[in-house]
């Protein structure tokens, strides 16, 4: 147990818990049996909108729907208070379901509904609630009735036509319309603003209409309201023709007077906007003047977001999904050549809740750890509150396992009956967000999910994964054995994962073989069994080649295949990957595929594909058919399809900063269309020589234009593909060199971090060398500290790297990066925090103590320090832990240090340390860490470890010692765990599959073997041996005995050893053997076990068919029977009922019974060495047959001849022939077993006509 104790702290050595409450949470899987029994709270699992808009011409349906086990019930609260729904006829609640819903055909008003609805679901183990539901009925109001008097304005001149749409629910779509039903032509001197109003940078005369009218469409009721139209003249200081204007002289020949612009929306110099985060932006900025203005935007202090759209002419800027980033101040800027005037929109960006960590169901078992975590961001910032089952959890009773520390909820050691569901509300002014999430504590033994007993074939040498779902809680403990023995399977080329699955890395033959997953906890353990069957692979050995054939001659394609002999395999042909219909012409034997007569319709490729049902191959090979002409050399028809020649006669044209069009002459295709063309370049500078992919264009195509990178000194070949292959490249271009330019990429990897106590080292990845675009490289970086106001730092380098000193320890910095060159400035990266470096920790925790501790896990409780003292990235207190010494008089033990970390934040940390030995005495100290230090130790603490069960015996060893004795040896445990009191064997008759009663024999602790004396020495025994201390049996050692004395011997030989090397003797020729070398002293020091088998020896076998004593008393037992016939027949010639029928009976019963005990039993038993123990169970049973009574007469067998004919009469024809068969009457024989009398050989024949 030592041992595996330590395999277990390296493994937590390597990868240590983050945070002991995480470690407790349970995943329950999906597995409908699991589900049914398991108990759950409610979970919501449907519900309506927050803001929920009916159509008065519908019913209303509020949904709600939730999952538990027990069903959950349902209940609502309207406007705070509990929702009566069996008093309103209208209202119906949907069966197993929450789901309202308000019929109005018996009359009614849905806006008398309209109000706030929340949706209760509950069940015994707690309550789950629904978002407050805001329920309104939709609303489309005419417009109001008012006179419109006509509009005159002056040409040249702004104007503005209010639209003013009715308020509805949602709000109206609106639009301009004429009396012509024709939407009113816009452009960028007349749209439409946000608001609906109909915007005139500057009038014209032929605006002049009396038909502008303002339409809202309602999307809900689907109909659209009309305005009273406007009646608009236009004032002219010159006559003017409509048959003058167009699209280069607007106003028709005349000349207006021009004005500078000014903004018609927004008004000012500058407003502000409030937009909340992943909603939509918009920003308006309409100008009016003559000229029409042109609208331009801008944002300070950088470039506007790439989200970002101008629509409307450009007086429309749209940014969808805002972030914080946008925020800032934009600027619009309306523009003519009589002046320009500018706009400032300051927009905020608020934020309603939005998750960052939102709380998940949690299942635990009795005294495990847990939380749950409610993190959400907004603007402002968000307030936090939680609510058990509903309700505030500040008014609910007092638990003392359970603590609240703001966002987060703390469970410790909870117990069966305190589920619930817990709430998680966080709101701002903006809106609320609302989660359930459930604690359910859960006791369940370990169980399998997996059908039993599954087969597994794989093919050889390839990576094979066995599964083993499994269940529990608490969470089981997983090992794997394979058929039955040994340690755990993991290491190696094993390895387990955590879901239970064990990957054997490269499966081999000697792989083979039934693997069990064994899943134990506290509660129990369950099992399953894997078969895996290692098969050899399927392929090809003979694949089809391409061939060209003669029309009317016969090709032959070949496909031989190989494959394990106990998989059936099929082999299948396709042409062109089609399936291949084989009929008259198309023959297919084993080997190869045969098609006589080619002709041109058989031309093409020729697939081959063999599978079997865990692995396939599969060839191809092409078919060309030639004409007898094409046997001429000067035919060039005859040749087979061949790769194209390269491309010729490469030009560039229409050069570019960063493009060039490159032109080429396809070469010969021979015979297959050239499919696609691969251009590559190579480049001077930086890789000279090297050739690069580029780009893929499609076949028909021979002039591309190529996008480049600036700053480079290019030139291209070509290179032609068909379905044959790839051509050589063609001759390379003229070079062609891009001008350059300044960087268009930003560095990445861009990080902060200290190499000492006082610096920061900030590094980078350099850009590509295409990504260059031109000479000088260097790179600016900016940073300054987190938080503190600072103005920026920088400093230009060439290098990738900057160290920045006397930083302070472990301060947080603002860091960002810009590329630049000889021709500019790139992109400035997004700003990424960087720290400064770590220092060994001041304080030490205090207090260490421990609670509750058993025979293999302590409490422990320690004091915490404060963050600030860390002087780093907290990371963990790490425990540091040996075993000190063994409560067991004269047992070693390995003082190795151990580690276990701890995350833990909260006023009063704890953990558990599990996994330790019983009955030892460990000490143990806590440090505290950051990423690369650690602090001064705490106060030492001193534990004893309770006394345990003990491991299994070293060894235990079934010899046998003639044919009624076994003997049996074992030795001590390795780790007693605590004083040993004796051993208790019990062991019990195994006889296929059927086992006999247990029987158990006590041992006192210094007895270490037994003799057993056996009834008959075809019984074998399974017998299970463990120690003993006071707290009971340990773990059992298994074994079952050797069937005969020269079976292999599976118990385990201990050999002393003082200097290698050393000759191990008396083994068994021809036997298996596994060998380790471990130290006496100290039990958990031990090699690796290597196996080995001894070569066989050879017996000179006697044929006992040879044999003068046996051929003489087959002779003996065959004269017998023929004087028994000859005495029966007389008897039977002298007429009459003869009194030995027994005689007969017995004779015909010993025939019948020896033609039945030839056969196996249905079982074979099959010894773990590979023996095989051919017997029939009527071996076991003691002779049997007719016996004599006290007065000398005989007793007649039960049995008689007509148990076993056909017919009822079982009688003899008049020359003594039996008229019926020598059948078995099966009910007879099943029903009586052993009770039968029958004869079970000729000798018992003889003795029933005594």
């Amino acid at each position: 147990m030592m041992r595996q104790g330590g395999h277990v702290a390296l493994a937590l050595m390597s990868s240590l818990l983050l945070l002991w409450l995480h470690a407790a949470a349970i995943e329950v899987p999906q597995d409908p049996k699991i589900l049914q029994e398991l108990k759950q709270p409610p979970t919501i699992v449907k519900q309506s909108v927050k803001d929920y808009i009916v159509d008065p011409r519908d019913n209303i349906i509020i949904e709600c729907e939730a999952k538990g086990n027990p069903v959950p019930t349902f209940s609502w609260r309207r406007n705070g208070k509990f929702f009566n729904i069996g008093k309103d006829p209208r209202v119906t609640m949907r069966k197993r379901s929450g789901t309202l819903e308000i019929g109005f055909r018996s009359g009614g008003r849905p806006e008398d509904y309209e109000g706030e609805y929340q949706c209760f679901s509950s069940n015994d183990l707690g309550v789950a609630l629904s978002n407050k539901i805001l329920l309104r009925v939709s609303k489309a109001p005419l417009w109001p009735k008012e006179v419109l008097e006509p509009v005159v304005v002056t040409e040249g001149t702004p104007l503005v036509l209010p639209c003013n749409p009715p308020p509805g629910l949602p709000p109206p779509f609106t639009f301009w319309m004429n009396s012509a039903m024709s939407s009113i032509l816009q452009d960028k001197r007349v749209s439409m603003g946000l608001n609906g109003d109909l915007y005139f940078s500057n009038v014209l005369a032929k605006d002049a209409h009396n038909d502008y009218s303002c339409n809202a469409r309602f999307l809900f009721t689907h109909t659209i309201q009309q305005k009273n139209p406007f009646s608009l003249k236009v004032q002219t200081t010159e006559p003017y023709d409509e048959a003058s204007y167009n699209a280069t002289d607007p106003y028709g020949g005349r000349t207006l007077a021009e004005s500078t612009p000014t903004f018609l929306s927004p008004s000012g110099s500058e407003s502000s906007k409030m937009v909340l985060r992943d909603e939509q932006l918009l920003l308006e900025c309409i100008a009016a003047g003559l000229p029409t203005p042109a609208i331009k935007w801008f944002k300070k202090g950088g470039d506007l977001p790439g989200r970002a759209k101008i629509e409307n002419y450009n007086k429309t800027l749209k940014i969808i999904n805002v972030s914080e980033e946008d925020a800032g101040e934009y600027v619009c800027m309306a523009n003519s050549h009589s002046g320009s005037i500018r706009h400032s929109i300051f927009v905020q960006v608020k934020a309603a809740p939005y998750w960052l960590d939102k709380p998940t169901n949690l299942v635990l078992a009795p005294d495990e750890n847990g939380r749950l975590v409610c993190r959400a961001n907004g603007n402002p910032k968000t307030n936090i509150q939680w609510l058990i089952n509903g309700q505030p959890i500040d008014s609910s009773p007092h638990n003392p396992s359970r603590q609240v520390q703001g966002d987060t909820l703390i469970f410790r050691s909870v117990q069966i009956g305190s589920s619930a569901v817990y709430q998680c509300n966080a709101s701002n002014e903006h809106g609320y967000l609302l989660a359930n999430a459930f604690v359910s504590v859960l006791d369940m033994p370990p169980r399998m999910l997996a059908p039993k007993n599954q087969l597994i074939k794989v093919i050889q040498n390839n990576r094979t994964f066995l599964d083993c779902p499994f269940f529990g809680s608490p969470l089981p403990d997983l090992r794997w054995f394979k058929n039955g023995q040994g340690s755990g399977l993991d290491g190696g080329q094993y390895r387990v994962y955590v879901n239970g699955t064990l990957e054997i890395i490269r499966a081999r033959m000697e792989d083979e073989g039934t693997y069990t997953c064994v899943a134990s906890s506290m509660l129990g353990k369950a099992e399953n069994q894997v078969r895996l069957e290692v098969k050899e692979p399927t392929r090809i050995i003979r694949a089809p080649e391409h061939q060209s054939a003669i029309r009317g001659s016969t090709v032959h394609l070949d496909c031989k295949v190989t494959s394990d002999p106990s998989l059936p395999v099929t082999v299948s042909w396709t042409k062109d990957d089609k399936p291949l219909h084989l009929g008259w012409r198309l023959k297919k034997n084993e080997q190869s595929l045969s098609i006589p007569n080619v002709n041109e319709g058989d031309e093409g490729t020729y697939s081959c594909s063999v599978r079997s049902e865990i692995d396939e191959d599969s060839a191809s090979a092409r078919l060309t058919v030639l004409e007898e002409a094409s046997l001429h050399p000067s035919v060039s028809s005859a040749l087979p399809p061949d790769r194209p020649d390269p491309p010729m006669d490469l030009d560039l044209s229409d050069p570019a900063a960063r493009s060039v069009r490159l032109t080429w002459i396809p070469g010969n295709d021979h015979r297959r269309p050239i499919t696609e063309f691969l251009v590559q370049f190579e480049e001077d500078r930086w890789e000279s020589g090297r050739w690069q992919d580029l780009s893929s264009y499609p076949g028909d195509l021979n002039s591309v234009i190529l996008q480049l990178n600036p700053f480079v000194n290019y030139q291209f070949r070509v290179i032609a593909i068909n379905s044959v292959g790839q051509s050589t490249p063609s001759r390379p271009s003229p070079r062609y060199k891009t001008s350059g330019a300044a960087p268009d990429a930003i560095p990445r990897g861009l990080r902060g971090w200290g190499s000492k106590k006082d610096n920061m080292e900030i590094s980078w990845e350099p850009l590509l060398d295409l990504e260059r675009n031109g000479p000088n490289m260097h790179y600016s970086v900016w940073w300054r500290r987190k938080d503190a106001g600072e103005e920026w730092r920088n400093v230009t380098t060439a290098g990738p790297k900057h160290v920045v000193h006397n930083t302070g320890t472990y301060v947080p910095y603002e860091i960002k990066i810009q590329a630049r060159n000889e021709f500019g400035q790139g992109p400035e990266s997004n700003v990424v925090t960087g720290y400064s470096g770590e220092d060994n920790p001041s304080a030490a925790p205090t207090d260490l103590r421990v609670s509750k501790a058993d025979s293999t896990k302590v409490n422990l409780h320690w004091g915490p320090v404060d963050l600030s003292s860390v002087q780093g990235e907290f990371k963990e207190y790490r425990l540091y832990y040996w075993r000190e010494s063994s409560l067991v008089p004269g047992l070693l033990v390995s003082k190795e240090k151990n580690t276990k970390g701890f995350y833990s934040v909260v006023a009063e940390p704890s953990g558990v340390l599990s996994d330790l030995v019983p009955f030892s005495k460990y000490k143990m100290f806590m440090v505290v860490a950051n990423s690369g230090f650690e602090g001064p130790p705490s106060n030492t603490v001193e534990i004893t470890t309770k006394e345990g069960v003990p491991d299994a015996p070293k060894f235990f060893r079934i010899s046998r010692r003639g044919f009624d004795t076994i003997h049996l040896q074992w030795d001590k445990p390795l780790e007693p765990n605590g004083l040993l009191i004796g051993y208790q064997l019990k062991y019990q008759t195994v006889n296929a599959s059927r086992v006999g009663r247990h029987q158990l024999e006590t041992f006192l602790p210094n007895v270490t073997e037994f003799s057993l004396r056996l009834p008959d020495r075809s019984t074998r025994y399974k017998f299970f041996l463990s120690a003993l201390t006071q707290v009971g049996a340990g773990e059992v050692f298994a074994e079952e005995s050797p069937h005969f004395t020269n079976e292999g011997d599976k118990s385990v030989n201990v050999v002393p050893v003082k200097q290698p090397p050393i000759t191990v003797a008396d083994l068994i020729a021809g036997a298996m053997y596994h060998l380790r070398v471990y130290s006496h002293e100290l039990n958990s020091i031990s090699s690796k076990s290597i196996t080995f088998k001894t070569k066989a020896a050879y017996i000179d076998q006697v044929d006992i068919a040879t044999q003068g004593w046996f051929i003489g008393l087959m002779c003996a037992i065959a004269l017998i029977i023929l004087i028994l016939l000859i005495v029966c027949f007389i008897k039977r010639s002298r007429g009459g009922k003869y009194p030995g029928g027994g005689c007969v009976t017995g004779f015909a019963k010993c025939l019948v019974r020896d033609k039945k005990d030839m056969a196996l039993d249905a079982v074979d038993h099959k010894d773990q060495d590979g023996s095989f123990d051919y017997h029939s169970d009527e071996d076991n049973k003691p002779l049997q047959g007719s016996q004599t009574s006290l007065d000398g007469n005989v007793k007649e067998s039960d049995d008689s001849l007509v148990d076993y004919g056909e017919g009822g009469d079982g009688q003899f024809n008049e020359d003594g022939s039996f008229i019926g068969q020598y059948t078995v009457k099966k009910d007879k024989d099943e029903t009586e077993g052993n009770e039968s009398s029958e004869a079970t050989s000729p000798v018992n024949a003889i003795y029933s006509l005594a």
